[in-house]
């Protein structure tokens, strides 16, 4: 491939990738339970999904975002009743985040809102292809993930 048409290919990659990232967040903004953000689902579906604590550093190395930004996410997660944040008993200087049974609740509803949404996009582009570009998506967030 000539440097041209590979550079053409990779702006066709990110175009694409970046499209459908907000579309996909657009469709799911309309229609997560009101007030709730795709931010706060992914975060509970994160907890939910790990079965144990974490901290806030290590929600925020998990979701690429800085530790400020997960601070906030937290904070709204915490007022709404969907997360329990406590100090870190072998260190008060750091705090553990679980989620609450409210929060399981919200992302129980949360996930039966999507469903559907989900559901009709594979089945539109057929599971065969979704399977087959799963590999290929997981290569592409390897690569770019940092390192650490």
């Amino acid at each position: 491939m000539t440097d041209r048409s590979s550079t053409s290919l990779a702006v066709a990659l990110f175009s694409e990738v970046l499209t459908n990232d907000q579309l996909i967040r657009n469709q799911l903004t309309r229609v997560l339970p009101k007030g709730m953000e795709v931010s706060h689902f992914s975060v509970l579906n994160h907890l939910a999904r790990a079965g144990s604590e974490r901290s806030p550093a290590q929600l925020a190395k998990s979701f690429h975002v800085t530790r400020g930004a997960m601070t906030n996410t937290l904070s709204k997660l915490e007022w709404a009743g969907y997360v329990h944040i406590r100090p870190d008993w072998d260190d008060a200087r750091r705090k553990q985040v679980a989620i609450s049974p409210a929060g399981r609740k919200a992302r129980e509803e949360a996930l039966t809102a999507i469903a559907p949404l989900i559901s009709d996009v594979v089945e539109e582009l057929g599971e065969e292809r979704v399977r087959a570009i799963l590999p290929v998506l997981r290569g592409l967030r390897a690569r770019l993930e940092p390192e650490g």
